[in-house]
C-alpha cells in the first residue's frame, strides 16, 4: 500500500508534462521533457505526471524515458478507464522504481449522458474495473471523477466508494472546467471526506482549472477541508486558462504557515529556476505581474514603496526574493573574466551539466557581448547560454546576415545559413517585404523545404538599457504544425533570425522523435 503522508504534509502532484504540455503552444520534445522532469525532481515535487501514453507513440516514449531516468518522485501516467489505456500506461511505467497509474472517467450528468452515453451504474462499474486492472501493475493507483465540479456530491461519493473497493489509494476530485467557487468547492471536499467509506485510508486530491480565475483559491479551499494532494503546473500552464499554479499554491502554504499549519517537500529556492526553464523550453514568457515568478514580483516603482523597502524590506515584501531563487540583475562579470569564471558563475545560477563544447561556445558569445554592452547581468548570461546550447544542437544555423532599409527603397536582406552536420551553406537575398524582419523571414523561407507561416512575433528586453539583449519569440506554422522559437542578441534582426531557426530546429527534432517512436511502437 502507498504510505500515507503525515496530516500536516501536502503532496505536490505536478502535471506540467501532461495537462500543461497538451495545451496549445506548449508542446515539448523528448529531450525537453526529460530536462524539465529532472528539474522537477530537483524542485522536490512528490509526483510527476509524465504524460498520457495512449495518445501517441511520442507520449509513450516520453513517459517510458522519464520512468527510467528520473529518480525521486513517483512517476505517473494518465489513462482513461479503458483497458487499452491502462495496459499502455503500465507498459510505459515499467522502468520506474516508484510508479502510479492515474485513471479517470467523467461523472457529471452532461458528460455521462452526452459524451459517454452510459448509465450512472455503468460508470461506477467501469471505474471499479479500471482501478482493479491498474492495481495489477502497481499498488499506487489514483482515480479521478472528471468534471466533479458539476457532479452531484452523492454520486461522487458512490463512484469513489467503488474506486476504493477496487484498490484506489488516491482519490481526485477535479474541477475540470473551473466552474466552482472556493466556498462551494471546499464544502464538496468536506462532504466527500465525511461520507465516503474507507476514504480515511486514502489521499484526497484536488485538480482545479482557472477558467474563472479561482484555480489556486479552489485548491486551497480543498486543502482547508481535508485534501492532502494538490495537482498543479509550473507557471499555471494548462488547458484553456490553465491549472493551479504550483508556485502560488506552494508559496501560500510556505509564507502563511502560521495560518495553514501545513508543509510541502518543495525546495522553494528552485521555483524561479524551474519557471524560467519552462519558459525557455516552450518559448512562452511569464507575464510581468505574475505572482511569485513574474519580472515585477519583487519590483518597487512607487516612491513610498521604495522608501519603505530601503528602510525595512518587510514593509512591502512578504517573502524574500532568494526564497524562490529569484536572481535579480546583479552585475557579475566583465570582458576580463575567464572561461573558468564563466563556468563557475553558471553553476551558481543553476546551469549544470554543460559540455566543454557548450561552455566554449557560450564563452565566445559572452566575450562578444562584453564588447557590445557596458554591463553584463546574470540574466544576460542565462539568455546567451540557453540560446547557445540550442544552437549547438541545431540542424539549421545562422552563418551571416546583412540587413538594411530605406524609406524610399524598402528593405534589403541577405542571409546565409549552414545545414546539417556537414554545415552545407545556403544563401538567399530578399529586397521586398514590410520591413527588415519580414524581408528576413521571406529570405529564410527560400532556404527551407517546408511551408512556413508566421503566426506570432514578439520582442522583449532581457535587461534594461539601450544596449540590452533583445529576446525574440515566434510561433510558426510549419507544414501544418504549430511550433515556437526564441532567439537572443543585442541586434533584434539577428535575434529574429535565431528565433526563426530555433523554431525550425524544434520542428525537425519533434518530427524525428515522432518518426522514431512510431517505428519502435508496439503493434
Amino acid at each position: 500500500m502507498t504510505q500515507q503522508p503525515a496530516p500536516q504534509r501536502v503532496v505536490i502532484f505536478d502535471t506540467t508534462l501532461r495537462d500543461g504540455e497538451q495545451s496549445p503552444g506548449f508542446s515539448m520534445n523528448l529531450q525537453e521533457k526529460l530536462e524539465l522532469a529532472h528539474q522537477l525532481a530537483r524542485l522536490g515535487v512528490d509526483v510527476i505526471e509524465a504524460g498520457f501514453p495512449i495518445t501517441s507513440p511520442g507520449d509513450f516514449e516520453a513517459v517510458h524515458a522519464i520512468a527510467g531516468q528520473v529518480h525521486g518522485p513517483v512517476i505517473c501516467a494518465l489513462a482513461r478507464a479503458v483497458e487499452k489505456d491502462i495496459l499502455r500506461a503500465g507498459e510505459a511505467l515499467a522502468p520506474a522504481a516508484r510508479k502510479r497509474i492515474h485513471t479517470f472517467i467523467a461523472t457529471s450528468n452532461i458528460h455521462v449522458e452526452k459524451k459517454l452515453r452510459m448509465s450512472r451504474e455503468q460508470v461506477i462499474e467501469t471505474a471499479f474495473n479500471a482501478v482493479k486492472l491498474a492495481r495489477s501493475f502497481t499498488d499506487d493507483v489514483e482515480f479521478s471523477c472528471e468534471d466533479a465540479g458539476r457532479t452531484d456530491w452523492d454520486y461522487i461519493v458512490a463512484v469513489l466508494t467503488a474506486a476504493i473497493e477496487a484498490g484506489a489509494t488516491t482519490l481526485n476530485v477535479p474541477d475540470t472546467v473551473g466552474y466552482t467557487v472556493p466556498e462551494q468547492f471546499g464544502q464538496c471536499i468536506r462532504y466527500v471526506r465525511e461520507h465516503t467509506p474507507g476514504i480515511e485510508n486514502c489521499i484526497i486530491s484536488v485538480h482545479c482549472h482557472n477558467d474563472l480565475g479561482h484555480a489556486v483559491a479552489n485548491s486551497l479551499a480543498g486543502v482547508r477541508n481535508g485534501a492532502r494532494q494538490i495537482e498543479c503546473t509550473i507557471n499555471g500552464i494548462g488547458e484553456r486558462a490553465g491549472n493551479t499554479s504550483l508556485e502560488e499554491a506552494v508559496m501560500m502554504l510556505h509564507v502563511r504557515k502560521d495560518y495553514w499549519g501545513l508543509e510541502t517537500g518543495i525546495r522553494t529556492e528552485e521555483i524561479y529556476r524551474t519557471s524560467r526553464l519552462l519558459s525557455r523550453i516552450t518559448g512562452v514568457r511569464v507575464q510581468p505581474n505574475k505572482a511569485i515568478v513574474g519580472a515585477n514580483a519583487f519590483a518597487h516603482e512607487a516612491g513610498i514603496h521604495q522608501d519603505g523597502v530601503i528602510k525595512e524590506r518587510t514593509t512591502y515584501e512578504i517573502m524574500h526574493p532568494a526564497d524562490v531563487g529569484w536572481l535579480g540583475e546583479g552585475m557579475v562579470m566583465g570582458k576580463h573574466s575567464g572561461r573558468a569564471a564563466l563556468a563557475a558563475r553558471l553553476e551558481q545560477l543553476g546551469i549544470k551539466g554543460l559540455s566543454p563544447e557548450d561552455i566554449t561556445a557560450a564563452y565566445e558569445r559572452f566575450k562578444k557581448l562584453c564588447d557590445q554592452k557596458k554591463t553584463v547581468y546574470d540574466e544576460d548570461l542565462l539568455a546567451i547560454v540557453e540560446d547557445q546550447v540550442s544552437l549547438q544542437r541545431a540542424i539549421y544555423r545562422l552563418v551571416d546576415l546583412e540587413a538594411s532599409t530605406s524609406m524610399r527603397g524598402g528593405p534589403r536582406v541577405r542571409v546565409a545559413i549552414a545545414v546539417g552536420d556537414a554545415g552545407e551553406q545556403h544563401e538567399a537575398l530578399c529586397t521586398e517585404g514590410d520591413g527588415q524582419v519580414d524581408a528576413l523571414y521571406r529570405a529564410l523561407d527560400q532556404l527551407t523545404p517546408h511551408t512556413i507561416k508566421l503566426l506570432e512575433y514578439g520582442i522583449e528586453s532581457v535587461t534594461e538599457g539601450k544596449d540590452a539583449l533583445g529576446r525574440v519569440m515566434v510561433k510558426m506554422n510549419i507544414d501544418g504544425d504549430e511550433v515556437r522559437g526564441t532567439g537572443v542578441a543585442t541586434d533584434v534582426i539577428v535575434a529574429s533570425a535565431h528565433a526563426y531557426l530555433n523554431a525550425l530546429n524544434r520542428f525537425e527534432m519533434l518530427k524525428e522523435i515522432s518518426e522514431r517512436a512510431a517505428s519502435t511502437a508496439t503493434p
